[in-house]
């Protein structure tokens, strides 16, 4: 079947990061000689685990979680941007320019706000750095839950949380083309590093195949110096589950110390 779905759903915002993963996917289809098909009817789930996939991203706890043994890793970005590099990222623990907290330890009973309980740069590298400060297995006074990185800005900004863990990427995508959205925030550390979110297809992709799709992508990325310039993706570097079983280490270890739920 020449058809497939292809969605890079990650990162979406602000809207010219939305427009170059879109340019990006229209040369990748281009290079294979492929068809894309409309995903819109389909869940993030659904995409992840379509066999008409070809293409997309997904969060590495996820992958490790929910996805693993069900699809096939293809490869994972290397960003060169302020707080992303080498194919790895962060999480950047925010809170507001006027809040007098200025270490991790003492936002002890304050207010939290994580993006989803199975996110990676909301949840998991979060909880490895609480893990160490916790008592009886609880740090914050609270917990919200915002389902997005964007929206748990807008807590911190609106007064609603004290601290939130933000992907590093998406960070700098906003701070470059939405800086209104940062702004009045300050970083109080980074977390632990991370594998960038992985490129994945369906499990029936063969070596072959795999290698053929992420040599298409990073062509793709030479013909698009634009694309390239937007997103900050230099290229697409081989992967494999290997590289994210450490966010199953932090887990482990936040569990080992009595911290396995962000609390």
């Amino acid at each position: 079947m020449s058809d497939h779905y292809a969605e890079l759903l990650m990162y979406v915002a602000p809207e010219p990061i939305q427009q170059a993963n879109q340019q990006w996917l229209a040369r990748i289809f281009e290079r294979l000689d492929l068809d894309r098909r409309n995903a819109d009817h389909l869940d993030l789930h659904g995409l992840w685990l379509a066999p008409e996939l070809l293409v997309t991203q997904t969060c590495g706890y996820p992958l490790m979680t929910q996805l693993r043994g069900q699809v096939r890793v293809i490869g994972r970005p290397r960003y060169e941007l302020p707080h992303s590099s080498h194919g790895e990222h962060c999480s950047l623990l925010l809170t507001r320019d006027d809040n007098p907290r200025t270490t991790l330890a003492a936002f002890y009973n304050s207010r939290g706000v994580i993006n989803g309980h199975d996110s990676n740069s909301g949840m998991n590298l979060l909880r490895e750095r609480l893990a160490p400060l916790q008592r009886d297995g609880r740090f914050f006074s609270s917990v919200g839950i915002s389902g997005a990185h964007r929206e748990s800005l807008r807590w911190l900004r609106e007064n609603r949380a004290d601290l939130a863990a933000i992907d590093s990427v998406t960070y700098d995508y906003l701070a470059r083309f939405a800086p209104e959205e940062v702004a009045a925030l300050r970083i109080v550390m980074r977390s632990a590093p991370s594998p960038t979110l992985p490129y994945i297809g369906p499990l029936g992709l063969s070596d072959e195949q795999i290698t053929q799709i992420r040599q298409a992508m990073n062509q793709a990325l030479r013909d698009l110096p634009q694309v390239v310039e937007t997103l900050g993706v230099q290229e697409v570097l081989p992967a494999s589950e290997d590289d994210y079983q450490v966010l199953l280490d932090y887990q482990q270890h936040a569990a080992s110390i009595g911290y396995p739920i962000l609390k």
